[in-house]
């Protein structure tokens, strides 16, 4: 069974009550919901939240919503406590085999074909896994607020850092991008139940804190992330200025 999770949060440093806000007549959250409903691969969907008024605007459009713990650090810690009171609530059967997809409450345009193309891969024995797209330029590779990934054989994370990695020798840094293939985080999640219980637990780690990216706090852990290549780019939305642009191309 994979379930989609979409924590969603009022307060945000930089977008207070962004869940809520207006876009061409439905609220953020709402988009959100209607797009990830629209995913063939997901048993259910359910929005997390600490706040009644996320709550009544989710109930009323008639989708599900688990209230739960405000001090969460992370949407990785709201999805398991979700998930678990799911489980616990007996909504759904839950095993250790199940998936859980995290998706993010702030990209009111996703694809729903980019959470079927990573829930295809979800066939048991994978742990962890996530998305990356192919960094088509110098801006993208060596801005900070993107994370590139450096990957194995087995289209496993071997690292992510917000530098440009590899570091090509004898070339300069506005032209590596053409000549090695790089790869950016794209931040959808799926979480195996068992290892998404587990990696709730594990304090913050030495790579996590310098580079602020929770999901090396699991690579020094020892657990494997796969990774799906994904062509799909949908806004996300960080400021009201980003729902203004998003809106005029709706127009």
């Amino acid at each position: 069974m994979i379930i989609g999770i979409i924590p969603a949060r009022y307060g945000s440093t930089r977008f207070p009550g962004k869940p809520l806000a207006d876009i061409a007549g439905k609220s953020m959250i709402q988009r959100v919901l209607e797009q990830a409903s629209r995913a063939t691969s997901l048993a259910k969907v359910v929005v997390a939240t600490d706040d009644d008024r996320i709550a009544e605007a989710v109930r009323r459009i008639g989708a599900d919503v688990v209230m739960t713990r405000t001090d969460h650090p992370s949407g990785t810690d709201r999805c398991w406590e979700a998930y678990h009171r799911l489980v616990t609530d007996g909504l759904i059967s839950g095993d250790s085999s199940d998936y859980i997809l995290n998706i993010q409450g702030d990209e009111p345009f996703l694809d729903p074909e980019q959470i079927d193309e990573l829930a295809a891969i979800l066939d048991g024995t994978v742990e962890l896994a996530t998305q990356m797209a192919t960094v088509d330029s110098a801006q993208m590779l060596h801005d900070p607020k993107e994370a590139k990934i450096v990957i194995n054989e087995q289209n496993e994370a071997l690292y992510f850092s917000r530098s440009a990695i590899p570091y090509l020798w004898g070339v300069e840094p506005d032209q590596w991008h053409k000549h090695h293939a790089y790869h950016r985080h794209v931040g959808l999640y799926a979480y195996r139940a068992d290892i998404l219980e587990k990696i709730t637990q594990l304090p913050p780690s030495p790579l996590e804190q310098v580079e602020s990216l929770e999901q090396l706090r699991w690579l020094e852990a020892g657990y494997r992330i796969k990774l799906v290549t994904t062509s799909y780019q949908t806004p996300s939305v960080d400021s009201p200025a980003d729902i203004e642009k998003i809106v005029r191309s709706l127009q």
